[in-house]
């Protein structure tokens, strides 16, 4: 009877090293944030954008503050992201919902959206330095860009919305 080979060593050290470790608890987090838009000087809509550190182009958001209500997050985030002064939060558009890991935690992540209109001095927009890039697009190129689908449907819901209010079909 032929003898069983030993195992190679540091076989299960390797084994071991692929597995992700137990995720020991979920947590809730709750952000808020806009699809900004502006008319440009040939009437055509533009919509702002911001590129992530992982250069994916997405909406400015952020998390919500204890006391602070979604609509109120929504403008500080894209103040604070953006740089813009002066901004109108008009409809809710909706939420999404997705999760991620962080270490051992499980991350539950509700985001309320809004639509927001631009105002004032629109060109005057300042990334921070986290984002790689920050950046005004037509309505098609935006829609090209974005990193994320969930938002892009809300992207369409916001020009849909536009038009409604222009009174334009």
């Amino acid at each position: 009877m032929a003898k069983r080979p030993k195992p190679i060593k540091g076989i299960r050290k390797l084994v071991d090293k692929g597995r992700r470790t137990i995720i020991k608890d979920a947590v809730r987090e709750a952000t808020a944030g806009g699809v900004i838009y502006r008319q440009n000087k040939k009437g055509g809509v533009e919509i702002l954008l911001v590129q992530d550190a992982k250069d994916r182009w997405t909406i400015p958001k952020g998390h919500v503050e204890p006391g602070e209500s979604t609509r109120q997050t929504a403008k500080r985030e894209i103040h604070e992201e953006t740089g813009l002064k002066e901004v109108d939060v008009q409809d809710w558009l909706g939420k999404i919902s997705f999760q991620y890991r962080r270490g051992t935690s499980l991350i539950l992540m509700t985001t309320q959206i809004y639509m927001v209109k631009a105002l004032g001095d629109t060109d005057d927009t300042q990334k921070e330095d986290w984002m790689k890039g920050i950046k005004w697009f037509s309505a098609k190129e935006a829609l090209d860009k974005i990193a994320y689908e969930d938002i892009s449907k809300l992207m369409l819901i916001t020009l849909k919305k536009i038009k409604e209010k222009s009174g334009t079909k």
